[in-house]
């Protein structure tokens, strides 16, 4: 079959990465893609915003099967666009990805379906938010109630420091995603990620994963779009993983139901558990990025059947198969990230890296220019291992990181420090 992905970076390129294996797969399209999606697929030049211009794309590329990365078409309508035209393809319709583009809206779901998670009020003015956050004091969280790519949210510490991020917020700092905020209780606790693959009512769990937010190591530094991961999440256990399915997920999933938007694609729960039990942080509609990478690396090649059973409503005859084992990917940014930083710096020694299914670059802010790959964006690589044991992935990714000559480069030298070092 012919299948496009929509997106350009390490998440799309480890999607890309492990459906390339699928005997299905017969010609792969990825658009716009990057450096690394370019040497395993075709790349196309198209606006993945405009959902008539991909439609008539598949149309005349006989794509079969569109999977969608980003959360910005899926925001924008695209998935309903394709499926308007017949076009199977894996990810939430706008409505139901409203779970993530509007924190308010997944609150008021959370609330109707009685998931446990953190209390909180939504404001759009200043003086109101600032009078919320002096009464509740700190610490308290103030996000962003749109979507402004995993860095509309800040932990605040003290009252001041809430009521200036609000401020900020609410004064224009992320565009529309900040023209309402949402202020929440603090939950204490560690954070994990479960990712369900779903369709209406049915759904099935396919891996945890634990993300690094900070920029630097010891969680020290701003909040970025994330900076490494590793799966499984020790501290989801089984136990866990079964409560959170029965009082998180399925009753949110029901709720999305009765509400007449079905849930079709993945959902990524953001979770804080304390003391043994979880309460839902955030969704989001889409893979984590950089969690997409370690799945990927566990789940090879049964990622197309696993996203094929969602989209074609067939979730109930299938089933997971996760070797035993360990994966870890630690991000490379431009420094400077997640601030300003250059553009243009060339990156050196990737070629004699290992490239098998227990090693692997994932390539994110990446573009090749007359062979040589040349650094784009914020986060730009993603280095990854899968091992027997966490502690043998880590040494792995860093040994590859350490092969790597990007000296406008950096990264934390602590991924997985709460699973091998708390």
């Amino acid at each position: 079959m012919n299948i496009l992905i929509l997106g350009s970076g390490g998440r799309e390129h480890s999607l890309a990465w492990a459906i390339k294996q699928n005997p299905k797969c017969d010609r792969l399209i990825c658009a716009p893609g990057n450096a690394g999606m370019a040497a395993i697929s075709d790349c196309a030049t198209l606006d993945i915003m405009d959902g008539g211009a991909v439609r008539d794309f598949c149309l005349e590329n006989a794509v079969d099967f569109v999977v969608i990365g980003p959360e910005a078409p899926l925001a924008a309508g695209v998935a309903d666009r394709l499926r308007a035209a017949g076009i199977l393809c894996f990810g939430p319709s706008q409505a139901a990805a409203a779970l993530e583009s509007s924190k308010s809206f997944t609150k008021e779901v959370c609330a109707a379906a009685g998931a446990p998670t953190a209390g909180w009020a939504r404001f759009d003015q200043v003086e109101a938010a600032a009078a919320y956050i002096a009464a509740q004091g700190a610490p308290i969280v103030v996000k962003a109630d749109g979507l402004a790519a995993g860095k509309g949210v800040v932990v605040a510490t003290d009252v001041a420091e809430a009521q200036a991020a609000a401020k900020d917020m609410l004064g224009g700092a992320f565009g529309a995603a900040g023209a309402e905020v949402v202020i929440e209780e603090f939950m204490p606790g560690e954070e994990a990620s479960l990712f369900v693959l779903c369709n209406g009512t049915s759904c099935l769990p396919i891996g945890s994963a634990q993300d690094h937010k900070r920029a630097h190591d010891g969680d020290s530094g701003s909040n970025t779009g994330g900076m490494g991961a590793y799966s499984p999440a020790p501290v989801l256990t089984p136990e866990i993983e079964a409560e959170v399915m029965a009082r998180i997920i399925r009753p949110t999933l029901a709720e999305m139901v009765r509400r007449g938007t079905p849930y079709q694609g993945v959902l990524y729960a953001g979770l804080m558990i304390d003391k043994g039990q979880a309460r839902l942080v955030e969704y989001n509609v889409r893979f984590g990025d950089p969690e997409c990478q370690v799945l990927a690396m566990r789940l090879g090649a049964q990622i197309l059947d696993l996203l094929l059973a969602t989209a074609e409503d067939r979730l109930h005859e299938i089933a997971v198969n996760f070797a035993p084992d360990h994966a870890l990917s630690v991000v490379m940014a431009s420094r400077g990230y997640p601030g300003a930083y250059q553009k243009g710096s060339e990156i050196h020694g990737l070629d004699a890296l290992p490239s098998n299914s227990h090693q692997e670059v994932f390539h994110a802010g990446t573009s090749a220019r007359d062979g040589q790959i040349t650094a784009t964006g914020g986060r730009v690589l993603n280095i990854t291992a899968r091992a027997d044991s966490l502690r043998a992935a880590r040494r792995l990714a860093y040994e590859m990181v350490d092969a790597i000559d990007w000296p406008e480069g950096f990264c934390r030298r602590d991924i997985g420090w709460r699973a091998l070092e708390g």
